[in-house]
């Protein structure tokens, strides 16, 4: 089907372009969409009549969507999920998932404007695009982490899955052996008052 770009379409053209797709492409996309029109006679007339118009209105949204990504960009964002002790996630983050936390941010997002390349099935930081306008792009990260404090420590550069050193685990148990042995005490003070 040939169709007029009525805006910039990745991969495909820029606005005004006359461009051949596929049928399902143009009917369950581009149409309604309205990111394109028929090449029809009559369409080709009514674009020539609003094309400046149409110019003025991509330039105007293009420019509130810069506004956004000047305040976007290398924003961190935080995701708890359930994971592995090797950091395999139990599922994957979606684009919708990133859309909510990015929206709990501050920022209206959609999760048709959080591409993903592959799915994200481990913990770390890792660096996601966001499509604010189809001429703006703003890359931010996010932390994907089993717990807040777990959150804290890879913003900080630390690898959480890295092997305690046997100093650590040995502060880990006393600590550990510390709090029990503190209840222990509690209770058994609470035992000899009765």
């Amino acid at each position: 089907m040939q169709v007029i770009l009525l805006e910039r379409v990745e991969r495909l053209g820029q606005m005004g372009d006359e461009v051949r797709v596929k049928d399902g492409f143009a009917r369950n996309f581009l149409l309604p969409q309205k990111k394109a029109l028929r090449a029809t006679k009559a369409n080709r007339e009514y674009f020539s009549t609003q094309k400046a118009h149409l110019e003025a209105r991509n330039l105007e949204r293009k420019a509130e969507a810069e506004a956004v990504a000047k305040k976007l960009e290398g924003q961190i964002f935080t995701l708890i999920r359930q994971a592995g002790d090797r950091g395999h996630l139990y599922g994957s983050v979606s684009p919708r998932d990133i859309a909510d936390a990015i929206s709990v941010g501050g920022f209206n997002i959609s999760r048709t404007q959080v591409p993903l390349n592959r799915a994200i099935k481990e913990i770390g930081l890792t660096p996601v695009n966001v499509v604010l306008h189809p001429e703006v792009r703003v890359q931010v990260t996010i932390n994907i982490a089993r717990t807040e404090d777990e959150a804290e420590r890879q913003a900080r550069g630390e690898d959480v899955l890295a092997e305690q050193t046997p100093e650590e685990e040995v502060v880990a148990a006393a600590e550990e052996l510390f709090e029990e042995g503190a209840t222990l005490k509690e209770e058994e003070a609470g035992a000899d008052a009765e």
